[in-house]
């Protein structure tokens, strides 16, 4: 994971991997109530709208083999 600031913000780089695993855990933290878990609903705008820019780059949600992908890239970020 990288991260670069640029003038208007500041991006974040992923791997293909941490996307995968990000975007699995914002999906299934977004579906359910949270609301006691923010302090302000501003962060949990910036949740769900992070959640949609990953599913518009994250093509392995669409796979068959989407579970084991998941598995494969869990592992691959996972600490040793």
């Amino acid at each position: 994971m990288e991260a670069k600031k640029e003038m208007d913000g500041i991006s974040v780089l992923l791997t293909k991997e941490e996307s995968l695993v990000l975007l699995d855990w914002l999906s299934n933290f977004n579906e359910k109530d949270n609301s006691n878990f923010f302090r302000d609903q501003a962060e949990e705008r910036v949740l769900f709208d992070l959640e949609a820019v990953l599913e518009t780059k994250v093509s392995e949600v669409l796979r068959l083999d989407y579970k084991q992908e998941l598995l494969k890239a869990r592992e691959k970020v996972r600490d040793k």
